[in-house]
């Protein structure tokens, strides 16, 4: 399956997503501080970010700029308890394959990961 870093600046967000997407056999890194997960997406191949919009030190749109440009293919889906459309349209411009506005349920977040790994079953 995927290798899957998640970037958000409450760990318990992360840790659930973590724990959603484990279950579908998925390898999940987790981090709240932005350059601790650029530095990961440096050193390790990354199929797939998931990255909170709002940060502490970056925003997430900055991040998913940077990852870019360490990875031009990696998959990357937002997320945001803020949406807006300028947002929404910054990140799809940037690369981003979805967005995703919290709180997401369970199933939204594997339908998202799927579609943005290429890997939807067809239903």
């Amino acid at each position: 399956m995927a290798n899957i870093l998640v970037l958000d600046d409450v760990i318990e967000i992360a840790q659930l997503i973590r724990a959603i997407l484990e279950k579908q056999g998925h390898a999940i890194t987790i981090f709240t501080e932005e350059e601790e997960a650029l530095s990961y997406a440096r050193a390790n191949a990354v199929d797939l970010a998931i990255l909170d919009i709002k940060l502490k030190k970056m925003s997430g749109i900055e991040v998913l700029a940077e990852l870019k440009k360490i990875n031009p293919a990696v998959r990357v889906i937002m997320l945001t308890g803020y949406p807006t459309m300028e947002s929404a349209r910054e990140c799809l411009r940037l690369g981003a394959a979805e967005y995703c506005v919290k709180p997401f349920d369970k199933f939204e977040l594997e339908e998202k990961v799927n579609r943005a790994l290429g890997t939807e079953s067809a239903t």
